[in-house]
């Protein structure tokens, strides 16, 4: 197993090396410069569209529900136990490398919902589907479905075994463990050199019956869930996160410092400045694309069945998932652990944010793990349910709408659950980075091949928008005629 897990870091390695970097930061990039930096500019547009929905538009879910099913799938363990593996990977700059490539992701994940919502096709169900694999296969032409195909393969792929499952099952057990059972006393079984206590057992037990009870539901039901537990775990979380920054503030300014300094190295000597550098840039786009998911085309499956007329609008309600996910929650949880100094104590994975709720506040140690456990527990449950409707929809593109296909799927979808928490945690953040990378690539082709039909589009919506031809809902009449 060591030598296979050596393996799959030397492939994560070639996968998430400095093409792949560029690639994504320089998509962002270029639709940040062509949409006229839309994400600063319209980012009060897109919070208000967020939260107020637009009536009488075609789809499944409202945009609110369509946003939380996909930030159900984004808050979850990148933005914990994701951000703690980066920090010490990586060091505390990588949290720096995690925000430039999240405000540049803003203009990309913008760009997949618009474009989810104009190049997605109603069955004969009356469902909305849509995602990459469709704007792919209906905005560049019946050629490019091979792209379209592979996209679908791995993002299925990934929900199952990477991502969407194994990091957040295992994330959740390795937290109620060190609330109920730290010492790992309680051992129920081993494999290998590897034991398990009987809290892991019941964990994969409960955790696969209550996933497998509402992804019956689909849809509706994965959305309705996700609509109540994600804002309300999101705003409990920032206020606790808050409370631990202002408890201690005078540490803020060295935090800030010491994330600059690692970011570019500064610290290093020599040639080793650069090598820092690269480890903390690496580390943060890696582990900041596993987060917000800008760039890879799981999120924009979801906006596809967003109630909507309008793509442009759809995009600015998904682009302020990537603002929630990495610039308010992750920047929250990295500088709390930078500010505790909790990345260079030896601990690894969810351990590390554990350490830095246990000291940022004047609790104890175990109330800190329990505060943490609760909202890692939540976070990483919808994002399980989130994966699993992304796997889904590529595995009816995959198989030309095979119902029967995609049920074998949630059957292997549930039992990938069950599995997950034992697997090792480097074997399985590791493999998740390469998924993500593979899902990526056609995304980011796509992309860039439709630019053009992103920005003509967005100056379409708001040329119509400042005419007074758009009718933006009830909110906003009554707003103008205050």
């Amino acid at each position: 197993m060591k030598a296979f897990t050596q393996a799959i870091i030397t492939i994560d390695g070639y996968v998430w090396g400095t093409p792949l970097i560029v690639a994504i930061l320089g998509v962002g990039l270029l639709l940040t410069v062509r949409l006229g930096f839309l994400q600063f500019r319209r980012l009060g547009k897109a919070l208000k569209y967020m939260t107020h929905n637009e009536v009488g538009g075609e789809g499944e879910v409202s945009s609110f529900a369509a946003l939380t099913t996909a930030l159900a799938a984004t808050v979850g363990t990148g933005n914990i136990v994701g951000v703690a593996t980066a920090i010490v990977a990586g060091g505390p700059g990588a949290l720096f490398w995690m925000e430039i490539a999240a405000l540049f992701g803003m203009a990309t994940k913008y760009a997949e919902g618009l474009l989810a919502v104009k190049y997605r096709v109603m069955d004969d169900n009356g469902h909305a589907i849509g995602g990459p694999f469709y704007y792919i296969e209906n905005g560049l032409g019946k050629k490019w479905i091979p792209l379209a195909k592979a996209f679908a393969l791995f993002a299925a792929i990934a929900a199952a075994f990477g991502p969407g499952t194994i990091t957040q099952v295992n994330s959740i057990t390795q937290a109620i463990n060190n609330v109920f059972d730290p010492k790992a006393s309680n051992i129920a079984f081993s494999i290998g050199e590897n034991q398990y206590t009987w809290t892991t057992a019941i964990c994969a037990v409960v955790i696969t019956t209550l996933v497998a009870l509402i992804l019956i539901g689909g849809i509706q039901r994965i959305a309705s869930v996700a609509s109540f537990l994600v804002p309300s775990m999101m705003v409990i979380y920032v206020v606790t996160v808050t409370a631990m920054i202002i408890y201690n503030i005078n540490a803020v300014p060295a935090a800030f410092v010491t994330i600059f300094k690692s970011a570019f190295g500064i610290k290093a000597v020599g040639g080793g400045a650069l090598g820092a550098m690269m480890a903390a840039m690496q580390k943060g786009v890696a582990r900041g694309i596993f987060s917000n998911e800008s760039g890879l085309g799981s999120a924009p499956i979801a906006a596809a069945a967003a109630q909507t007329r309008e793509p442009a609008r759809q995009g600015l309600v998904s682009m302020t998932g990537t603002f929630l996910d990495t610039i308010v929650i992750c920047t929250m949880t990295g500088l709390s652990i930078v500010l505790t100094g909790s990345y260079n104590v030896g601990l690894d994975g969810a351990d590390v944010t554990i350490r830095a709720f246990g000291k940022a506040l004047p609790w104890s140690q175990q109330f800190g793990a329990v505060v943490l456990m609760t909202c890692l527990t939540i976070f990483a449950f919808t994002t399980i349910l989130g994966w699993n409707y992304y796997g889904e929809r590529s595995m009816e593109y995959l198989t030309g709408g095979s119902q029967k296909s995609v049920m074998i799927y949630r059957y292997v979808y549930i039992l990938a659950v069950f599995f997950a928490p034992f697997l090792t945690l480097e074997f399985i953040w590791t493999a998740a980075d390469i998924f993500n990378a593979l899902m990526a690539i056609p995304n980011l082709i796509a992309l860039i091949a439709l630019n053009g039909v992103v920005v003509s589009t967005t100056r379409d919506y708001f040329k119509r928008l400042d005419a007074g031809l758009i009718d933006e809902g009830p909110a906003f009449k009554k707003k103008k005629k205050a």
